[in-house]
């Protein structure tokens, strides 16, 4: 595909990722969160052969506990003029990178980086806070035991094995598939333990009818990506990857990571973004020869698979 070619809003082909970085993944790594960014931030900006003082523009999550302005400050970035928050966390990733994308082929930035930073292996897991207010959906839900995203996605799953005839195999398929990928990299935790059935079969509940190996892993780690203008990256250190078409959307009447109010809850924010998606791409669904799906919970691969 040429880069540079345009489309709708100016997006299509305009940026692209010239460099990534990453820590390594543990159970439980020494550093703090801020550190762990720092670290995958500076790793990426090297990748790509670009000064942090190059760095105008960021984007992370909500969920993100490193502040911009630290991670800015330690890193030695120079001006900052345009920076954002993606909602949620992992289930945002593709949009932090759409939005530098945006930002710089606006002309509102040049050299933008996305990261995030966690200590899940080793630290507390959000929704145990009790001295925060619920959001209003949750005081719906939690009162009557869907405490975690275990437990909402477990009762979606329900619904869709019931409604579609799924069994538990086809969710195995999902989880021992995403195993296969990491018995492949040396820098995955699950690099040298393979999954079998017996395991996923036998393994205890977390929420049912999702077992252990039906949910990801918890760990602590940082990672990074730099995104520039598709004529700047022509430059960089590293042959680029661009940035052809991007989507985020959120169904009507969504609800967290679940849609208990829409008329179809198995409908959920892959469908509405699939619309948007191909819609502003010269590909379409039958061109695609690699998938990553975000696969906090197997059922949503299959769900997204869907959309």
């Amino acid at each position: 595909m040429a880069a540079g070619s345009g489309g709708p809003g100016g997006l299509k082909d305009a940026t692209a990722l010239v460099g990534i970085g990453q820590t390594p993944f543990a159970k439980r790594l020494p550093e703090d969160e801020r550190t762990l960014a720092c670290r995958a931030v500076l790793a990426a900006l090297d990748d790509a052969g670009i000064a942090p003082g190059e760095v105008d523009a960021l984007a992370s999550y909500t969920m993100e506990e490193t502040d911009e302005v630290e991670l800015a400050k330690a890193c030695g970035f120079g001006d900052l003029t345009f920076f954002s928050k993606v909602g949620f966390g992992g289930g945002g990733s593709c949009a932090t990178v759409a939005h530098l994308a945006a930002a710089i082929a606006a002309g509102q930035a040049s050299v933008g980086v996305a990261w995030r930073s966690r200590k899940r292996g080793s630290g507390p897991r959000p929704w145990t806070n009790t001295a925060v207010q619920l959001p209003t959906p949750a005081q719906w839900t939690r009162p009557f035991g869907l405490l975690r995203p275990a437990d909402e996605i477990a009762m979606l799953t329900r619904r869709y094995l019931h409604e579609y005839g799924a069994t538990r195999d086809h969710l195995f398929n999902v989880a021992l598939a995403c195993r296969n990928r990491a018995n492949q990299n040396p820098a995955a935790i699950m690099y040298d333990r393979p999954l079998t059935r017996e395991m996923y079969m036998t393994s205890r509940w977390i929420s049912e009818p999702l077992c252990l190996f039906d949910n990801c892993l918890e760990t602590d780690g940082a990672l990074a990506c730099v995104v520039v203008s598709a004529e700047r990256a022509r430059d960089c250190r590293r042959r680029p990857v661009y940035v052809h078409a991007a989507a985020q959307s959120l169904p009507a009447q969504h609800h967290g990571m679940v849609n208990y109010w829409n008329e179809d809850p198995l409908t959920g924010p892959a469908w509405s973004a699939a619309r948007h998606l191909w819609k502003h791409s010269d590909l379409a669904p039958e061109d695609v020869d690699v998938a990553q799906i975000y696969d906090a919970f197997t059922p949503l691969v299959l769900l997204s698979l869907e959309g």
